[in-house]
């Protein structure tokens, strides 16, 4: 059977004269235009805009002639394949070509300058052509064509004639192009609108591939009866094969639509993007500096955060709140979705922590309980001790965040306010016992594990502490930001404003902005992520190479968002285990390896960041989505315990906000699995073996970013909720 498989698919190439032709024929007269214009203009038209147009040629000629079109009839993942390959794949390599110039140069001089030229140049026709290719007329045509191809019976008129179904790649192919025009603008055309638009322009475009995927994923029942009653070549029934389609349309599509949004994002994400331009003078520099966002410069925010009772306001609030959890969680009923400390840590702290690292940075840690009680115990506790040597990294948080993840999911954590409560008591006394009686805060530096998961994660925030002005710090002497003054202490986790990059260790407490005597200390805006290539030398953190212990915590922290999301979907206890023993396996070739191959592997690690956070988010919105409304018959209950209400809960309100989600998850998971494969790239091109070492660690990422998506897709249990 097996071969004779094998040999249907090797006897399926099929010599197709006309495409043939039409496509030999532009790749030469591209290749003889290349030639003029590699030599007159070399820049602009390198080797490598030669290899994309032959390989946007080499796709297209794949897509007709190969067994994917001989057993497209017969399997629509096969057929799913050959549309992308004719709408995401092969339009882009032409256009990154830049063919105009190329094929007109590569034309017989007389035919073009005296059979093409009055054409190009007649004003009517230069209007039809900008008028095709305006996103307006060229977005709604793709989708359009798109999402009527794949109806029923256009679908099943094309499978059933030879004429229909080659009029479909035309029109797929053309209305490709035109639509892939604005995203990559090839030379010399000028865009019509500004660069940014491109990012909503493709991210619409990713909403309909989405829905129609979505579609073919969920559909109850067959599609199109051809496939139905098609002769099975593989070991998947019909309804199998549309299923396997639409995800591979899901995933592949979006990753065509967000892989150049995410470059465009990031390049205007990127404050710095113009201080790295050697045309810039440091004066010119120094100005784009200066104009950077900075969040304490803000009406309203900037003056209530820069008050000095700003924090203390922050944790009293959370400590009051901590308070009651603890209360309820020891004394309420012990069904967590009618306790509070069975709803608001595991349900809603999570998720709005998440979403404020995202958007702004660690703000919990600012507003921390802990270190409000830490503070208060630290007046009637000797705290002249220093932190132990061999104690002083990230190995003992790591255990501890380990030890955290295997016991939330093994004693059912968030299914026991009673063992919530006595966790946050645990998290007092722990604060209290280490910071009463060492330096500095220790507690937060190397030991609490919410701290360590909110470094990490911080790691991709837009905002972060750090000196406004670097030429006003070469002036200063008395270092007030790292040793404080007299009225106001420092930076207790040692990070040196002046030499500090990143958010990693740094708790937003803001004791360095008020200690600069110049003021020079803000929330400034920085590229999302980007510092996680920065290979110099860190305050108080050296260089992420020469730390294996913060790289054991980063792969923690990532291969620990899908075990605990695996967690989650009944009967998969293999796959999780599959990661415990990767992390395993990674973590003692770390300690055995030598330099430079365990700096090596630190380094990269760094990269899985956005990916791992990115599946956090989608995890935690998951549980905020479907319980968002589950603390309000909890504060009802509350309430009529202390005697404030004598209204009955509310335990049958409707708790699920938005009733399907999935695509909002699997879009957060591209993005963070783009941004590390981005990282993963620049960071390798430094290397001298660039695709010895992008391979492996890409391969890593996508092979996580196939198992999230695949768990986004699973049933998974409404916990926090009375809902089954």
């Amino acid at each position: 059977m097996q071969s004779s498989i094998a040999e249907t698919i090797f006897f399926s190439w099929a010599f197709e004269p006309l495409p043939a032709l039409v496509l030999i024929t532009g790749a030469l007269l591209y290749f003889r235009g290349w030639m003029k214009m590699h030599s007159q203009l070399p820049e602009r038209f390198s080797f490598w805009r030669l290899v994309s147009f032959l390989g946007g040629c080499g796709v297209i000629y794949v897509a007709l002639a190969s067994p994917l079109d001989a057993f497209a009839s017969w399997l629509l993942t096969v057929h799913m394949v050959q549309h992308l390959l004719l709408t995401m794949l092969a339009p882009p390599l032409l256009l990154m070509g830049w063919p105009l110039l190329p094929v007109l140069s590569g034309l017989p001089r007389g035919f073009a300058r005296e059979g093409l030229a009055p054409f190009l140049n007649d004003s009517i026709l230069k209007k039809v052509g900008a008028f095709l290719v305006h996103p307006l007329f060229a977005g709604p045509l793709f989708m359009i064509s798109n999402v009527l191809w794949h109806a029923p019976i256009f679908y099943e008129l094309a499978l059933g004639s030879r004429f229909w179904h080659e009029l479909e790649h035309i029109v797929f192919l053309t209305t490709a192009t035109l639509f892939w025009w604005s995203v990559v603008q090839p030379w010399p055309s000028r865009a019509v609108w500004p660069r940014w638009s491109v990012i909503p322009y493709l991210l619409i475009a990713d909403l309909q591939n989405t829905a129609l995927a979505g579609f073919f994923t969920f559909y109850g029942k067959v599609l199109y009866p051809t496939y139905a009653n098609a002769p099975r070549v593989v070991n998947l029934s019909p309804f199998e094969d549309q299923t396997a389609a639409g995800a591979f349309m899901w995933v592949i599509g979006s990753l065509a639509f967000l892989i150049p949004a995410g470059g465009i994002a990031i390049r205007y994400l990127s404050p710095t993007r113009l201080h790295r331009s050697k045309k810039l003078t440091p004066q010119k520099k120094y100005l784009l500096a200066r104009k950077r966002f900075d969040l304490l410069e803000m009406p309203l925010v900037g003056p209530l955060m820069r008050w000095k009772h700003f924090r203390r306001s922050l944790q009293i609030l959370l400590f009051a709140l901590a308070g009651l959890i603890v209360f309820d969680g020891l004394f309420g009923p012990q069904v967590a979705a009618m306790n509070l400390a069975g709803v608001l840590p595991w349900t809603h702290w999570r998720a709005f922590t998440v979403v404020a690292l995202l958007v702004a940075g660690n703000f919990f840690c600012m507003a921390c309980p802990f270190t409000l009680a830490r503070d208060v115990a630290r007046k009637f506790l000797p705290q002249g001790r220093n932190w132990p040597r061999s104690l002083r990294s990230k190995w003992l948080s790591v255990a501890l965040l380990g030890l955290f993840f295997w016991a939330y999911e093994f004693f059912d954590l968030w299914a026991t306010p009673w063992w919530t409560a006595w966790i946050v008591v645990f998290y007092f006394l722990a604060a209290i016992g280490v910071d009463g009686f060492f330096r500095g805060a220790s507690f937060c530096k190397f030991i609490c594990p919410i701290g360590q998961f909110h470094f990490v994660s911080s790691l991709t925030s837009p905002l972060e502490v750090r000196v406004r002005e670097p030429e006003v710090c070469k002036d200063c002497k008395t270092y007030d930001c790292l040793r404080g003054t007299e009225t106001q202490r420092g930076c207790e986790l040692q990070l040196f404003q002046p030499l500090k990059s990143g958010n990693m260790d740094c708790t937003f407490c803001l004791d360095c902005v008020k200690a600069c005597p110049s003021g020079n200390v803000g929330i400034l805006s920085v590229s999302p992520g980007t510092d996680l290539l920065n290979t110099n030398r860190r305050s108080s953190i050296g260089k992420y190479a020469k730390r294996p212990d913060i790289a054991a915590l980063v792969l923690l922290f990532t291969i620990g968002a899908f075990v605990n999301a695996a967690g989650m979907v009944a009967g998969i206890p293999p796959f999780a285990w599959v990661g415990v023993g990767l992390l395993c396996v990674i973590f003692a070739s770390m300690l055995v390896m030598k330099n430079p191959w365990r700096e090596k592997v630190a380094d990269f690690s760094m990269t899985l960041v956005p990916l791992g956070f990115a599946m956090w988010i989608a995890h935690f919105l998951f549980h905020f989505l479907t319980g968002a409304l589950a603390p309000w018959p909890v504060i009802q209950r509350v309430m009529n315990d202390i005697g404030l209400s004598n209204s009955a809960p509310s335990w049958n309100i409707p708790t699920i906000v938005f009733p399907d989600f999935t695509g909002l998850q699997i879009l957060i998971l591209n993005a963070g699995c783009l941004f590390s494969l981005w990282l993963l790239w620049q960071k390798s091109r430094n290397t001298d073996s660039q695709w010895r070492i992008f391979l492996p660690w890409a391969t890593l990422a996508i092979i996580l970013y196939a198992s999230g998506v695949w768990l986004i897709l699973q049933p998974m249990e409404m916990r926090g909720t009375l809902l089954n």
